[in-house]
C-alpha cells in the first residue's frame, strides 16, 4: 500500500530578502509564509515557519504514531505520548545542515513497565518512517515514563 503527499514552495526573490509560501493539497498550509527571518531570526513563528519546523513536526508526529502502534502490538494503550522534536540547524562545512534532532518523549501507559516503554520507544525512533529518511542526522531520545 503506497502512499503519497505533496506540498509546493514557491519562492520570490534573494535568498536573504525573498519570501516564500507553502501549500498542501488538503490546504493545512494555504499560503503559509516562510523566508530567511522564519528561519533564522524569527523563532516565535510569528511570521512563518521554516523547513527546520516542518521536519521536526513530522518527525514527532511519526514517532508518536509509531510508538503508539508498538504500544498496542504489545498489548497496552497510551494514556497520552507527547513529543517534542528539536531540529537543530547549524553552520557546517560548504554552507548549513541538519547536525542533530532530539525527540523528547513523555509518555503516560498504565500497566507497561518503564523498561518496556523504553524499549518499545528506542525501536519506534530507529524503525518510524521519518527516522529512517533522516538517518543522517543523529537522532537522541529523551524519555520519561508514567504507569
Amino acid at each position: 500500500m503506497a502512499t503519497s503527499r505533496r506540498a509546493t514552495a514557491v519562492w520570490n526573490g534573494t535568498g536573504a530578502e525573498g519570501t516564500g509560501t507553502l501549500n498542501t493539497s488538503n490546504k493545512f498550509f494555504n499560503n503559509t509564509p516562510y523566508s530567511f527571518k522564519t528561519r533564522f531570526e524569527n523563532e516565535d513563528g510569528v511570521l512563518g515557519t521554516n523547513p527546520e519546523e516542518l521536519i521536526a513536526a513530522a518527525h514527532a508526529g511519526c514517532f508518536a504514531m509509531a510508538l503508539s502502534f508498538a504500544i498496542a502490538q504489545a498489548g497496552f494503550v497510551a494514556d497520552e505520548l507527547k513529543v517534542d522534536a528539536k531540529v537543530v540547524l547549524d553552520a557546517v562545512e560548504g554552507g548549513f545542515g541538519i547536525t542533530g534532532i532530539t525527540l523528547t518523549l513523555a509518555g503516560k501507559v498504565p500497566g507497561l513497565s518503564e523498561a518496556q516503554f523504553l524499549d518499545l520507544a528506542n525501536g519506534a525512533k530507529a524503525g518510524c518512517p521519518i527516522s529512517k529518511a533522516l538517518s543522517a542526522v543523529p537522532i537522541h531520545l529523551d524519555a520519561t515514563f508514567t504507569a
